[in-house]
């Protein structure tokens, strides 16, 4: 049987929770809330019931899941009255606007026994996906270090994104999901990072950033959002023991380059503007295999089918409060390294 889901936020990605729900096989779209009238007027408009208050969405003893898609800074306001009510919880992310907030969500969950968990829908990009099955395949052996890149040329979104006291920004907003990848493809804990914020658009919040994070294995990892690039660099570029993977734009497959030899005693130097150089020499295919990894088959509603299993204890949690919860504790190491200009040692 179908789970009944509502909606307490009718804006972007309430939309788009709204939307998939009608489409799912494992809930069902009781209705939806938001503080602005016009946007429940829209919802009806669209044959979508909508709640006069949150209230009453809460009273409803029909409701199972409620899903919170409303501002950052109003995600605890309404997560853990929900949870109370005894209901069970998915927010849109980022969760919360520190771990302390966090906390007090998880500890409401534990408490009520319900389910909550936060949407990072990104686990299903293919794009990501293809990596993670790359390095977990161990077909070029182990990952040393990978870099996650978003660049656009747009700006922040002129509404409360851009707005601090909104927990605004492009490391809340994007680097929550390029961290949360990264942490699914790279074993061992962060000893050490450092972050550089940008405002080439907008000097309240971050409207781009690069992190680079070290790892207790000797591994690193490179995270780069960028709102005024106006030539992309790759999506993602990983090295590994023994090859390297490319994805130039998560609409292609993924390029991996396989190192079958090390050494070539007939290296030619090759001749550059300013003199030769065999270190730089490129290499052919008795050393090395090239070939293309097709896009992963990807379905985002495993993301609701998972929620609903674990409401029916037949399956565990994929977003983990211990995952959120270390992305989150990254993102304020994040702010700290900001603040201090320098390199931070932590145990992440």
């Amino acid at each position: 049987m179908k789970k009944n889901l509502v909606v307490i936020g009718y804006g972007g990605m309430g939309g788009w929770h709204a939307e998939h729900a009608l489409k799912s096989d494992v809930v069902n779209l009781l209705g939806v809330y938001d503080i602005k009238e016009e946007r429940n007027e829209l919802a009806r408009s669209k044959g979508i019931f909508a709640y006069d208050s949150q209230e009453a969405v809460l009273k409803d003893d029909r409701v199972d899941i409620i899903t919170v898609a409303v501002p950052n800074d109003d995600h605890i306001k309404v997560v853990i009255p929900c949870l109370e009510a005894g209901k069970n919880v998915i927010c849109e992310k980022p969760v919360s606007m520190d771990s302390c907030e966090l906390q007090k969500m998880i500890d409401a969950a534990n408490k009520a026994g319900k389910l909550f968990t936060v949407h990072q829908n990104r686990r299903w990009d293919v794009d990501f996906l293809a990596m993670k099955q790359i390095a977990d395949s161990g077909e070029i052996g182990k990952v040393f270090n990978i870099e996650s890149r978003i660049h656009g040329s747009r700006g922040i979104p002129s509404d409360w994104r851009g707005q601090k006291a909104h927990g605004g920004g492009m490391l809340l907003d994007w680097g929550v999901h390029l961290i949360d990848q990264v942490m699914q493809i790279m074993p061992g804990k962060i000893v050490s990072l450092n972050c550089h914020f940008s405002h080439r658009t907008n000097k309240e919040v971050d409207d781009g950033f690069n992190l680079r994070m070290y790892f207790d294995n000797g591994a690193s990892a490179y995270v780069e959002v960028g709102t005024y690039n106006f030539i992309a660099m790759p999506r993602f570029y990983m090295q590994c023991e023994k090859g390297s993977a490319l994805i130039r734009d998560w609409r292609e497959e993924t390029q991996v380059v396989k190192c079958k030899a090390w050494h070539e005693n007939d290296v030619l130097p090759v001749k550059t503007a300013a003199g030769l150089t065999k270190t730089m020499a490129p290499r052919n295919e008795v050393t090395t295999d090239t070939y293309k990894v097709a896009r992963p088959a990807s379905d985002v509603h495993e993301f609701y089918r998972n929620a609903c299993a674990v409401i029916d204890g037949k399956a565990k949690q994929l977003v983990t409060h211990d995952e959120v919860m270390r992305v989150m504790k990254i993102m304020e190491a994040c702010f700290e390294s900001v603040e201090k200009g320098q390199v931070l040692s932590v145990e992440l």
